[in-house]
């Protein structure tokens, strides 16, 4: 039995690998799309440079959950890692790196690998919560695109 549990998700967007990875730096754009389902806000205050900190509040009906962590890396527009720790994380760090993939010359491959969740519903809620952001990203990002035609 192993005592670390990691997801993987991916998803192609229709935007250029520069402004996705950039609205994952941006405190305002992930209080925008930073939303799994259920959560009906989000408050995000970034310090986007390695060693920068962010933290990130989801807000639902019944509650606010904080998120944190730390930048490791940040190699635009093809890679970013960060520490990411929260209750369901047991406020533990867990590492998070996403990366930015051009799939053609308008769309980017993002995937999000996350290690070190402590058990199996740490993975199963965090693969759904990351696949939701991910759609709130690209739907997000259709809806900019209409607006700047």
């Amino acid at each position: 039995m192993t005592d670390e549990y990691l997801v993987n998700v991916q998803r192609e967007i229709a935007a250029p690998a520069e402004d996705l990875f950039d609205a994952w730096l941006d405190a305002q754009s992930l209080g925008s799309w930073l939303r799994p389902s259920g959560v009906r806000e989000t408050r995000a205050e970034t310090e986007p440079r390695v060693g920068g900190t962010f933290r990130i509040v989801m807000v639902d009906d019944e509650s606010s959950i904080a998120h944190t962590g730390t930048y490791r890396e940040i190699d635009r527009p093809r890679r970013l890692v960060f520490t990411w720790s929260s209750p369901a994380t047991r406020f533990r760090d867990s590492i998070v790196t996403v990366t930015f993939q051009p799939a053609s010359k308008s769309s980017t491959v993002v995937e999000i690998h996350q290690v070190g969740l402590p058990d199996e519903e740490a993975r199963t809620s965090h693969h759904a919560g990351w696949s939701d952001v991910l759609g709130e990203l690209a739907r997000i990002t259709r809806s900019e695109m209409r607006s700047d035609s």
